[in-house]
């Protein structure tokens, strides 16, 4: 598969963007994280995403983000751009910023318009503090392909800051940023702009954007065509299309029981209307499935998450004896219990633990937020030197 600005991929099969949480809590990879996305990359994996990149430490998702920010620990992210792209596969990098989901324990969020809920605030956005986020997403896009990844991948979906900008769930401004679907798509419009100008030729702009944000009162189907149009011709190399929004109380697509792959439909109707690659994510759990969407003309690469986190070599099995993963089954469903499995799941293969844990739902929901919250208070502890605006370490 060869993308517009030249680079080959080797098939169709791309790890899509999850949040491993596997960042060391200030900022920077642990040799687990690099271990992972090395066997994703051994695997047979066209190319892998790693999800939720911050470029400042300001407005993560969560305290297990990488920072690549001009602080960072370069040496590490060399390590994991050059063995998460053995084999011949690529390594691209999310670009992230959370916005009103902002990881509150280490974040005060801020998003396009005030929100006041009684469990959900956000403070909005300045001027200036918008107009700084493309340059944001820029710089860190030129640090990664300085530091040997082969892409990034903006992120405009699931209820994060670009996607807040789009839904008029999130965005009531009243300023050039709010509005019609034309100027809620500006700042998205804007960043993808600049990062293409920071990056040489060769390096890969992915894009990922919902469908709809499968709530009422956001982001339509209607206007994410307009939001795919809008990005035609703006040096976008893919297009991964997703769907839903991490607004506090909403369902997630990524929470309920699949039937089948997602987005098939709004695949085929996107690609009327652009000429860029699609790259569609979610619900993928056969080979008989990926193989279809492919074939049906309207899809170029198939993104895959949780099948890959049961079997990380799954475009070999598949090329192989196209046995399809195994998922598990719980009687129950807590809220955020499959997320964590699937979390610490990453985890185990990061530290070369093939075999299933014995591991509740509970139990996962349990470790993986005594997790978070000590990463949270080395995140506070060390990102408290930081000067905000440079990136850099006080003395």
């Amino acid at each position: 598969m060869t993308l517009p600005n030249g680079q080959v991929l080797k098939n169709r099969i791309i790890k899509s963007a999850m949040s491993d949480s596997l960042a060391d809590g200030t900022g920077n990879p642990t040799p687990t994280q690099i271990r992972l996305y090395e066997r994703w990359a051994q695997g047979g994996l066209a190319a892998s995403i790693v999800g939720e990149v911050q470029g400042d430490p300001f407005y993560p998702e969560k305290p297990g983000n990488l920072v690549l920010d001009a602080g960072a620990d370069f040496p590490a992210f060399r390590e994991l751009a050059r063995r998460g792209s053995c084999g011949g596969a690529h390594l691209w990098l999310q670009l992230g910023h959370a916005g009103a989901l902002s990881h509150l324990p280490i974040s005060q969020p801020k998003g396009p318009s005030r929100i006041d809920f009684p469990d959900f605030q956000s403070e909005a956005m300045t001027p200036a503090e918008i107009c700084a986020v493309p340059q944001g997403f820029a710089d860190t896009a030129r640090r990664a392909a300085e530091l040997g990844f082969g892409g990034v991948q903006i992120h405009a979906a699931h209820g994060f800051l670009l996607s807040q900008f789009l839904s008029p769930l999130f965005n009531r401004r009243t300023d050039i940023y709010g509005g019609s679907i034309q100027a809620r798509m500006r700042l998205l419009v804007e960043t993808v702009e600049a990062v293409r100008a920071a990056v040489p030729a060769g390096f890969v702009v992915s894009v990922k954007l919902n469908a709809s944000d499968q709530l009422d009162g956001g982001l339509t189907e209607t206007e994410a065509l307009q939001v795919v149009a809008g990005l035609d011709g703006k040096g976008v190399d893919l297009l991964d299309i997703s769907g839903g929004t991490y607004f506090p109380g909403a369902p997630s697509s990524s929470e309920r029981a699949s039937k089948g792959p997602y987005f098939l439909d709004f695949a085929h109707s996107a690609r009327a209307v652009t000429s860029t690659p699609l790259m569609v994510t979610g619900g993928f759990k056969h080979l008989e499935e990926a193989a279809a969407a492919i074939n049906s003309g309207d899809v170029d690469a198939v993104g895959l998450a949780r099948s890959l986190v049961l079997d990380p070599a799954l475009p070999a099995t598949w090329l192989g004896n196209g046995s399809d993963p195994v998922f598990p089954r719980f009687s129950s469903l807590p809220p955020g219990g499959m997320t964590a499995w699937f979390t610490l799941r990453m985890t185990d293969l990061g530290e070369d633990q093939d075999g299933l844990q014995d591991r509740s739902l509970t139990d996962a929901i349990a470790q993986y937020e005594a997790r978070d919250e000590h990463r949270s208070t080395l995140w506070k502890e060390w990102f408290s030197q930081v000067r905000k605006g440079d990136g850099t370490q006080s003395g």
